[in-house]
């Protein structure tokens, strides 16, 4: 994820055993549908099925939505989840994270990265380290359901994310 996405992406075509996707935008059916039918071992793309709910908790902490905001994408994503509209990315690779605005940036690197750490892989936005880190992917205990966690999103707070003793939904 980032706004140098769709360079990046291009520069991966060709590579062996690995299908890269611009999917950013798609309809999350329609993105799940071409990541389900990739005839590659590896597939790299820009599909965000959280990228509603993501946009409502930073609007919510920027005094910007409402919490029922960030509730009605919550509810929407967990259906998609639970129809199989929508899936999870094994991995979220967060391109130039130090040009993150300030709440994007603890929505990727907090609230997101909290529920499975090794999950969420801060990369510098260039060819080269996107390669390196896809070459070297950490093994990791796979994300939490979703209906786990997304609906206590909102008790994740910006530069609070992980200090308090209360693990709920992080399996």
């Amino acid at each position: 994820m980032g706004s140098e996405s769709d360079a990046l992406l291009a520069g991966l075509q060709g590579l062996p055993a690995l299908l890269a996707l611009a999917l950013h935008g798609s309809e999350p059916a329609e993105a799940s549908r071409a990541l389900a039918t990739a005839n590659a071992p590896y597939v790299v793309h820009d599909a965000d099925p959280l990228e509603h709910v993501a946009a409502a908790w930073v609007e919510l902490f920027g005094e910007q939505a409402t919490l029922g905001t960030l509730e009605v994408e919550v509810d929407a994503v967990l259906a998609q989840f639970k129809s199989g509209e929508a899936i999870m990315p094994d991995y979220y690779i967060v391109l130039g994270p130090d040009a993150i605005d300030g709440t994007w940036r603890h929505w990727w690197l907090g609230a997101l990265a909290h529920r499975a750490p090794s999950r969420v892989l801060p990369v510098e936005a260039s060819e080269s380290a996107l390669r390196a880190r896809l070459r070297a992917l950490p093994a990791s205990r796979p994300w939490p359901e979703p209906s786990a966690w997304l609906p206590h999103v909102h008790f994740d707070i910006p530069d609070r994310v992980g200090l308090r003793d209360d693990h709920r939904g992080a399996a």
